[in-house]
């Protein structure tokens, strides 16, 4: 997984490095250098984050349920 994806996966399921270092349990700095491209990405961490990235870019969150503005 490249830096770039790394951060395209983030955004696509909706975490900050922050929030992503706190689900996998690591540093913060951990998350900053594998964006960087500092670090390499663990392959399981790359494999978890492309299939969380996917569901997410296939299933959005429902839109239909807002109040319509009048």
């Amino acid at each position: 997984m490249t830096p770039t994806r790394f951060r395209e996966c983030l955004a696509a399921i909706g975490w900050s490095q922050r929030g992503f270092a706190t689900k996998i349990g690591a540093d913060e700095r951990l998350a900053r250098r594998w964006a960087a491209g500092q670090s390499d990405i663990p392959p399981s961490v790359a494999a978890w984050l492309e299939v969380l990235a996917r569901v997410h870019e296939e299933f959005p969150s429902p839109k239909e349920w807002r109040r319509k503005e009048v």
